[in-house]
């Protein structure tokens, strides 16, 4: 899977995901990767929801990936454990 077919869920609204997720079908992909880490893993369980119930019907959940990333905190005092989520959507 390629960075070009990505979606990175951050603190935009969640229909500007929506639309990045089914701008990449309509460009011709047939494999979206929806991800996201800590509080936005939600956000990403949304977009993932809209675009299958209201844009993409013929799109399904493939591939649901859960982790945990070790990030360093600011100012180099350790690191953190920060939950991470990878939703694959395809075309049927």
């Amino acid at each position: 899977m390629d960075d070009e077919n990505t979606v990175y869920i951050g603190k935009k609204e969640t229909m500007n995901y929506v639309m990045a997720v089914v701008t990449q079908f309509n460009r011709g992909s047939k494999e979206v990767v929806i991800k996201a880490r800590g509080r936005s893993i939600s956000k990403a369980v949304d977009v993932a929801e809209i675009t299958r119930n209201r844009f993409v019907p013929n799109s399904t959940v493939f591939n649901i990936t859960t982790d945990t990333e070790e990030i360093e905190r600011e100012g180099g005092e350790g690191t953190v454990n920060v939950s991470s989520m990878e939703i694959t959507m395809k075309l049927e």
